[in-house]
């Protein structure tokens, strides 16, 4: 083999590998986003036994904690029969909290991934994960 074939070999490889990472990487955060769903579903599941069993869902200050532990903050709920969640409440897949507000702006409560930027709002990735829609 001589240089130059040596050379459009690794010239061939190298454009392969970019249309194969860009494809690949653009797959990682649709994949966040739909761990985000699927996670905000599950609780969405939880916070519906937590109000079956204590006739409301557990208050902004209370936040998803509630469906590990039993809230001491008031109005105590008055049937508690958890843990409604088995394992700890994970942070969202770009490693932020989720966002638990109830009464929610958008119904009963609202429950939210904010995101690959952690903000409010954005396009794309940085776009946020709500259980409203």
């Amino acid at each position: 083999m001589t240089l130059i074939e040596i050379i459009v070999v690794i010239v061939v490889l190298g454009i392969l590998a970019g249309v194969v990472g860009t494809q690949v990487f653009g797959r990682v955060g649709e994949s966040r986003t739909q761990v985000a769903r699927t996670q905000i579903e599950q609780f969405a599941t939880q916070l519906d036994l937590y109000r079956l069993d204590n006739g409301r869902y557990p208050t902004t200050e209370q936040g998803l904690a509630a469906l590990r532990e039993r809230p001491t903050a008031p109005p105590e709920p008055r049937a508690w029969k958890g843990p409604y969640a088995r394992k700890e409440i994970p942070l969202d897949p770009w490693g932020n909290p989720y966002v638990y507000r109830s009464p929610g702006e958008h119904g009963a409560y609202d429950l939210l991934s904010l995101g690959a930027d952690g903000r409010e709002g954005g396009e794309g990735e940085d776009s946020d994960v709500v259980s409203w829609k």
